[in-house]
């Protein structure tokens, strides 16, 4: 499941790109298959480690473009482990919303995007977030959890600060909305019939992509996309 939209943010065989808290990723994935020369970047070592094992997979399989290439590497987002504009583009989905400092997380993205180079964030979007919270203190309150929720205006005024130049926007996820709201409202760690079918539900449509659920999903985004997604460049220097 993409939350960045590739047709929004296209991405150039031979470009280097970061994921940045690639987490198991989704993303790299996805950019990898694009023929882009793509680092994930993950504090957990078990996903740097997983993201590897399926980036060789990959390979071996034939989905990667000739000349592209993937690695994962260990690191923290307040100080890249990378030298100044050395990305073409850098991907930064659901990872904000879990660092105390994310002005500095942001800065660095800035810095290491070379000049002229494309930034796309994903966050919880507010609405949809808020509920979750008011609903379940155990979906917020865990190691490693959410500890803000984003307006739309404060994400931008952020990106801003750190040097980034906000150009569009738009939400995603419409229908994982109620899937979280219905998860919250019976417990988080509870998996009851109902929310046992909404998940087979999901699945499916990710795995189909029926255009049914994907034109009702594009109605709805706007209205209950659980995921705000924001597009920046980096001034050129």
């Amino acid at each position: 499941m993409l939350t960045v939209d590739f047709a929004k943010f296209p991405i150039a065989k031979g470009e280097k790109v970061l994921d940045m808290g690639c987490g198991f990723g989704r993303h790299a994935f996805a950019l990898l298959r694009q023929g882009a020369d793509v680092v994930a970047l993950d504090y957990s070592q078990d996903e740097v480690a997983e993201v590897t094992k399926w980036f060789a997979a990959m390979q071996l399989a034939g989905e990667v473009p000739a000349g592209a290439n993937g690695i994962a590497v260990r690191g923290t987002a307040y100080g890249l482990p990378f030298a100044d504009a050395t990305f073409d583009a850098i991907v930064a989905a659901e990872v904000l919303e879990h660092l105390p400092d994310d002005r500095l997380a942001m800065s660095e993205l800035v810095r290491v995007l070379k000049p002229g180079g494309r930034l796309a964030v994903t966050v919880p979007r507010w609405f949809p977030e808020k509920v979750c919270w008011a609903l379940s203190d155990a979906y917020h309150e865990v190691e490693g959890g959410h500890i803000r929720i984003y307006k739309r205006r404060e994400m931008i005024e952020k990106l801003r600060a750190a040097g980034a130049v906000p150009h569009e926007l738009h939400h995603a996820h419409a229908l994982h909305a109620p899937y979280w709201w219905l998860k919250c409202a019976v417990g988080v760690d509870n998996e009851n019939a109902p929310v046992k079918a909404y998940k087979k539900l999901l699945e499916w449509d990710i795995i189909k992509a029926p255009a049914l659920t994907r034109a009702s999903e594009a109605l709805l985004n706007p209205v209950l996309g659980k995921s705000l997604v924001v597009y920046a460049t980096k001034p050129a220097a």
